[in-house]
């Protein structure tokens, strides 16, 4: 199965457009979504994007809930009402709106980070910062699973619980 992967940085032109990355591009048209579905990455300063995949993940995300709950509603909020479905130009450029750049700290370069079923855009000094926290988290996990008694490893280690 298709997956957004690898990191690209790209620069915003005058116009506040950037270009997709083309292998992005290339997977959000077999996905069949016809732009960008972008919104305000929950508590990191950061964007998430994607196409139907995204949106799949989401609706099922968000129908989990119990209809007409505050939970679903503040989720339903989150991440219908602060999207916006970015169109691509002929060339693959988006434009960013001036209150999605606010959130993430966007300026004058975007970085694009694939993530599976979706990728984000970063500022590109704040992904520096947030890859390499993931990478110490990263080096933790392998050595507490690496004590793990064989057999174990696929049990609750209290990680993150």
């Amino acid at each position: 199965m298709d997956r957004f992967v690898s990191t690209f940085t790209n620069r915003l032109d005058a116009k506040g457009r950037v270009s997709v990355p083309a292998s992005f591009r290339t997977l959000l048209a077999k996905d069949g979504f016809d732009g960008v579905y972008v919104y305000p990455a929950l508590g990191i300063p950061a964007l998430d994007a994607g196409g139907n995949r995204l949106v799949e993940e989401i609706n099922s995300l968000v129908e989990q809930l119990p209809p007409y709950s505050e939970e679903r509603d503040h989720l339903s909020a989150a991440l219908y009402g602060d999207s916006e479905v970015l169109r691509a130009d002929g060339e693959g450029r988006i434009m960013l709106s001036d209150r999605l750049r606010a959130h993430a700290g966007i300026t004058d370069r975007v970085t694009f980070v694939g993530l599976g079923y979706k990728f984000q855009l970063w500022e590109p000094e704040q992904f520096v910062a947030r890859q390499e926290e993931a990478r110490a988290r990263v080096r933790e996990l392998k050595q507490l699973l690496g004590s793990v008694p064989s057999g174990m490893a696929g049990q609750s280690s209290g990680v993150g619980e």
